[in-house]
């Protein structure tokens, strides 16, 4: 936390530490008490500033006699307790846990905490190793950009301190090369995890990602997010734009649609009926389809599906909208999954580690959906996914199916459509955009930037 680094050694209070903490008054409110003619007007100090100067003084003040340099405590509210029962198994004694949530009070309510939200302490123990510990200071984030930090004082009592960042909303334009892989690349760009799933999925449905796109393939994200003035990125909106290779896809969202989807620059829509693969990551396609000598029996025969290389816990996703027709356990093929999507196919899947969330029979998928993740279960030599394709009961080629895209837009959709698309467009042009953006501080309803 800010305010506080145990890594640093401290020194005991002199004479020259109040001279310290007094200077640090009078560069917090100089500006207000003295204004010299014809002086240059100095701005205000941030609240960033004046947290970074309260813990440097904090760290010359030193420990209380008898008691360590404080440590970093990061504490986490388990299911059924309370802020100060949390407060409590840092070390510290009943009574001053409670008087550090009684002064956390005074600006939060602590009966909003959930199970999970955690905070941070700086706790000094006794040198001796007798007796309680005691709270030096505490940080915890109430909303996306707001925390409160309790501090104690050189007489010992115990300071409240409200920080509120300011928060600026930014459409972001990330453009770059594929080197290693397209989600790596992203991210190192600044793209966030969930920006980087919505990517591959979309490019999923138009490209094999394994084995169409390589290094300097150019691509572009253009999404929403909210950022601290300290950089950290605490919401992130959808993806709104995405290119790769050439081929574009824009976010828009038809009257009277459920869900945005995403059209190519004429309005088309470019949602495929089934994705090139269930992989978005795979080492490499270790068996194609077709006849084969069996790795384990050694005999000669027909393979009816394609092997993908994968590690174990590698996700598995729909490549269709469907209903699940079997998850279970079935020979060779270990844990297996089968998917009835339209048109006739069936997708089926062998040797999983395990399925994914509400995954049985008689449950509804949609394109994209983790449904299993890889495994070697079953009649296997090591982790990787068999993959099938079925129609009207066949076995087919799964790198043979060519499905149609959608419709296109018309009327006032397509209009709505070009207004879009320009918008996007000119954001584009100018390498993003940045205006500020409205601030919340509810703990409860805290968003994260990132799953």
């Amino acid at each position: 936390m800010a305010q506080f680094d145990p890594r640093r050694q401290p020194m005991r209070i002199a004479p020259h530490m109040l001279t310290a903490v007094a200077a640090i008054s009078v560069a917090l409110f100089a500006g207000r008490a003295y204004q010299p003619a014809q002086a240059e007007e100095v701005p205000p100090l941030t609240a960033s500033q004046i947290a970074a100067l309260e813990a440097e003084a904090f760290a010359a003040a030193g420990s209380p006699a008898g008691l360590t340099a404080p440590e970093a405590v990061p504490v986490q509210i388990r299911r059924g307790e309370t802020f100060e029962q949390a407060v409590r198994r840092t070390g510290v004694a009943a009574e001053e846990a409670s008087a550090v949530a009684a002064t956390i009070a005074n600006a939060f309510d602590l009966t909003e905490l959930r199970a999970g939200l955690k905070f941070e302490t700086a706790i000094a123990k006794p040198r001796d190793g007798r007796g309680d510990a005691r709270l030096i200071g505490l940080t915890m984030r109430t909303g996306p950009a707001s925390q409160l930090t309790v501090s104690r004082s050189f007489d010992g009592a115990l300071r409240l301190r409200s920080l509120e960042e300011k928060v600026t909303h930014e459409t972001v334009v990330l453009k770059g090369d594929v080197e290693r892989s397209l989600s790596a690349s992203a991210r190192e760009l600044g793209a966030t995890a969930s920006i980087v799933r919505a990517a591959s999925r979309l490019f999923a449905t138009k490209f094999d990602l394994q084995r169409d796109i390589r290094a300097s393939d150019e691509f572009t994200l253009v999404f929403d997010r909210d950022v601290t003035e300290a950089g950290r990125t605490v919401d992130v909106g959808d993806l709104m734009y995405a290119e790769l290779k050439g081929r574009t896809f824009y976010r828009f969202q038809p009257a009277g649609a459920k869900e945005a989807q995403f059209f190519d620059e004429n309005g088309k829509n470019l949602r495929s009926a089934m994705m090139r693969t269930p992989l978005q990551s795979f080492r490499r396609v270790s068996s194609n389809f077709g006849v084969r000598t069996h790795p384990i029996s050694g005999y000669r025969k027909m393979h009816q599906g394609i092997d993908f290389a994968a590690g174990t816990g590698t996700p598995v996703v729909a490549p269709a909208d469907g209903v699940v027709v079997e998850a279970r356990r079935w020979g060779g093929y270990g844990n297996w999954l089968r998917i009835r999507h339209a048109n006739g196919l069936e997708s089926g899947y062998g040797h999983l580690s395990r399925y994914g969330s509400g995954i049985r029979a008689g449950q509804r998928v949609s394109q994209g959906q983790v449904v299993a993740y890889v495994g070697s279960t079953g009649a296997s030599t090591g982790p990787h996914l068999h993959y099938e394709i079925w129609r009207r009961g066949q076995r087919i080629n799964p790198a043979g199916i060519r499905t149609q895209e959608g419709t296109e837009l018309t009327g006032a959709d397509l209009a709505a459509f070009r207004a879009e698309k320009s918008r996007i467009d000119r954001i584009i042009a100018s390498g993003g955009q940045r205006r500020p953006a409205l601030q919340q501080a509810s703990a409860a309803g805290l968003r994260s930037a990132d799953a």
